[in-house]
């Protein structure tokens, strides 16, 4: 009788010997009970393992096949999709199964246990995500994931916050499709930088005054705010309350802000007579300064028969070449609650299949955490994180820039991805991101607002936008043969109070005219999500500052006007008028194009580290402009350019964004919670960032840079410097002595705006709060 044998990754002592023909038939197994322990003695579970060894699952014949992030729920030991829109909320009795896939193309595999979850769903989605990597070849990055205790990877897929809910499938909760208005729920928000939605009991006896709070009744959400939460803490809870009413209710819910002691009469109807409200509580976070301790180097090998771990290296930094290829490695900084697994590329089968479970194993062995994060990492796949513990480290090929959409390829390169929105279907380039819906190629209306209606607007003036007007944008695409509806409401940061009313009213009035389906958008100048600059098909987005472009009420632009071009981490590109006037050579950065208008030149500046696809975006600012331009690459300057801007002055040269190995980093200091914490900022960080009630710490590799925010208390600003030469001095690269530079808030020198996109000078003139706040006023009003 032919067999098959295999290596069970969650029980490692046990060899199964199972009839061929009735594996590939799909039969369960029967098996003796006595070989195997109880929680495996199902023949359910066992088919599960056999066929995640075997057979590729169903769910996986589209994995990986477009950029973006897919998700799955673990139910009844089967893989679920969870929807798009659901995309962020977990419950907390259940496993999932995340892909993230980039235009490379390049994967992150993630396994997310809930608290609650069983070990059958724990074993299941360990399987799973073994059968995923084999799938794509043993070349995704893995990563363990448990509820809290989430990798900065995993939160940066997750910018508005991720949510928990209570139970899971086996309580029978499913993950319900947007539009469910019967909700009822009640929801602890936590967090600064990575915002936590916890779903809690429907009590007075939950709230307390340091925090903010989401009350969802489904038609209407009520974002809670204690008397004592901050008002940064209050606008990272607005964004989680946008999302509810944009994501799981297509932008049909109304939004309410309520301070503790104005609670409307819903609140007393839900939760019953209002009691004493608790006071703050501290976080039980430690401070740190995130994953820069020592770290110990081990290699793992099966030569003697069994999986063993010898020493390589008992302290950080390590020489890139204490990896040898012929083997697998883990790299032990279990003391951060971090545990890195490499595979070198020549390892053989087994060692590289077992890679998450010897990580497992090791942190059992220790005495580690169950919480401990587990990165299992391909060679030419490597992290920053992991990188940092080598003082030597070059990856084969190097990108241009710290924004630039980097990618890791199949051969470890590091390769530029070309924009080319046409051919997005053969390259896979521009739909990075999760939520991009498709490739853009829909149709597109566009309305400007003006005097209380819509004014269409002009098709080849498609991807402008005025600073001074806001526009509706309705997108229509087929999706499984049905037409879907997106519509986006873009608020210009200048324009009047009367037309954002006038938007938001013009937007219901067009969502109730196509039968609320459509998904609504707010987006306002600056803030533009991927797929929204997707829909111009191969045009930048170009963005005005201030003006409009009414036909009547066209304002003057100014004689002189410089945009800077940059392409996005999805390889969309946007030309943005820089705001400071007059044009100031400080503007400039070796990253990136810059087009130059004066009222008797035009100049196209390309920055050393500038790619051909900036350059091509060039091209179409330059036919909106007008003129013949010259040419000008950085270096060979002429003096009439110089003098167009006033004079020769500092900008962004620095050699990190030329040949850039360690991506930039951006951490937040506060000790709003007791005591100075250090937390990084998850995903693709940007000016709105920079928290004004804090002290930030950007790391730039070569540089250090303490930004302190106006609101920031005097612990804070005390504390910081040493917790940066602290940062500094413990990074286990070896990487002491660097330049720490403070500086404050409206004060910033071009060698720290320049790692900002377009960096806006009057960020802070208007409260983010307040205007979340107005929008969400104009909102009911014009509900009404």
């Amino acid at each position: 009788m032919l067999v098959c044998s295999f290596h069970c990754s969650l029980h490692r002592s046990w060899i199964y010997k199972i009839p061929f023909a009735a594996l590939l038939q799909g039969k369960n197994i029967k098996t003796t009970p006595r070989l195997f322990p109880d929680s495996l003695c199902s023949s359910s579970f066992l088919h599960l393992s056999l066929r995640a060894i075997m057979v590729s699952h169903k769910e996986f014949v589209a994995a990986g096949k477009q950029p973006g992030l897919q998700v799955w729920r673990i139910e009844n030991l089967d893989l679920k999709p969870v929807p798009k829109a659901l995309h962020g909320s977990f419950y907390t009795g259940d496993a999932y199964l995340l892909l993230f896939t980039t235009a490379a193309p390049s994967y992150n595999i993630h396994m997310w246990l809930g608290e609650e979850c069983s070990q059958d769903e724990s074993g299941a989605v360990a399987i799973f995500a073994t059968q995923l990597d084999d799938f794509l070849g043993g070349k995704p990055v893995q990563y363990r994931d448990v509820q809290n205790c989430e990798s900065n990877t995993f939160l940066g897929y997750f910018k508005s916050g991720i949510k928990y809910q209570k139970g899971g499938v086996a309580s029978g909760f499913q993950h319900v499709v947007t539009n469910d208005m019967s909700a009822k729920r009640l929801l602890h928000l936590k967090g600064r930088r990575a915002i936590r939605a916890t779903e809690v009991e429907l009590s007075w006896a939950s709230f307390n005054k340091g925090d903010s709070f989401i009350l969802d009744l489904g038609k209407d959400v009520y974002q809670w705010c204690g008397s004592e939460c901050n008002r940064y803490e209050r606008l990272k809870a607005s964004e989680v309350s946008i999302g509810i009413r944009d994501n799981e209710r297509n932008g049909r819910a109304k939004l309410h802000m309520v301070e503790e002691g104005e609670e409307p009469k819903a609140f007393t109807e839900a939760l019953g007579p209002k009691t004493a409200i608790a006071p703050s509580t501290p976080d039980d976070e430690k401070a740190d300064i995130s994953n820069k301790k020592k770290g110990a180097l081990y290699m793992i090998s099966d030569a003697s028969g069994t999986m063993k771990v010898s020493s390589v290296a008992p302290s950080s930094p390590f020489k890139q070449a204490m990896l040898s290829p012929e083997e697998c490695y883990i790299l032990d900084n279990g003391v951060d609650k971090n545990i890195f697994v490499w595979k070198g590329p020549k390892a053989n089968m087994s060692e590289r299949k077992a890679a998450m479970s010897a990580g497992q194993q090791f942190i059992k062995d220790k005495g580690y955490s169950n919480t401990t994060q587990i990165q299992v990492l391909p060679a030419g796949a490597e992290t920053t994180l992991f990188k940092q513990f080598f003082s030597d480290w070059r990856d084969k090929d190097e990108t241009t820039g710290p924004s630039k959409a980097y990618t890791i390829g199949s051969i470890a390169k590091v390769k530029q991805v070309p924009f080319d929105a046409s051919t997005l279907h053969s390259n896979k380039a521009m739909a990075a991101q999760h939520g991009m819906v498709d490739d853009g190629k829909g149709k597109v209306q566009i309305w400007r607002v003006e005097n209380g209606a819509k004014a269409p607007v002009d098709p080849s003036l498609y991807g402008h936008f005025y600073g001074g007007d806001c526009y509706l944008i309705l997108y229509s695409y087929r999706l499984g043969g049905r037409e879907q509806h997106i519509i986006y409401t873009w608020w210009g940061l200048k324009c009047t109070q009367d037309e954002l009313a006038a938007s938001a009213f013009l937007t219901v009035l067009l969502d109730d005219s196509m039968g609320g389906s459509p998904v609504q958008v707010r987006v306002t100048q600056g803030q533009e999500p991927p797929h929204l600059m997707s829909l111009f098909q191969g045009k930048p987005m170009i963005i005005h500052t201030g003006g409009t472009s009414r036909k009547d009420g066209q304002s003057q632009a100014g004689s002189t006007r410089l945009f800077h071009i940059r392409q996005s981490s999805s390889n969309a590109t946007r030309a943005v008028e820089v705001s400071c006037l007059p044009a100031s050579a400080s503007s400039l950065n070796t990253n990136d194009v810059f087009v130059l208008k004066t009222p008797g030149a035009l100049f196209v500046w390309r920055g050393v580290g500038a790619s051909d696809e900036e350059m091509d975006a060039a091209k179409h600012v330059v036919g909106f402009l007008g003129g013949s331009p010259s040419q000008v690459s950085e270096g060979k300057e002429p003096a009439d350019f110089w003098s167009a801007l006033g004079g020769k002055k500092e900008y962004q040269t620095s050699k990190s964004l030329r040949n850039i190995v360690h991506p930039p980093r951006l951490f937040g200091c506060s000790n709003k919670t007791g005591r100075l914490i250090v937390e990084e900022i998850p995903g693709d960080f940007t000016q709105s960032d920079l928290a004004t009630d804090d002290v930030m710490l950007l790391d730039t590799w070569d540089q250090i840079f303490l930004w302190v925010g106006n609101e920031a208390n005097e612990e804070e600003k005390k504390g910081a410097p040493k917790i940066a030469k602290e940062y500094v001095d413990s990074d286990p690269s070896g990487r002491r002595g660097l330049p720490i530079t403070t500086i404050k808030q409206g004060a910033e020198p071009p060698t720290f705006t320049g790692w900002f996109q377009a960096w806006d000078l009057k960020m802070w003139e208007t409260d983010p709060l307040d205007r979340i706040q107005n929008g969400m006023l104009l909102q009911l009003a014009a509900s009404v």
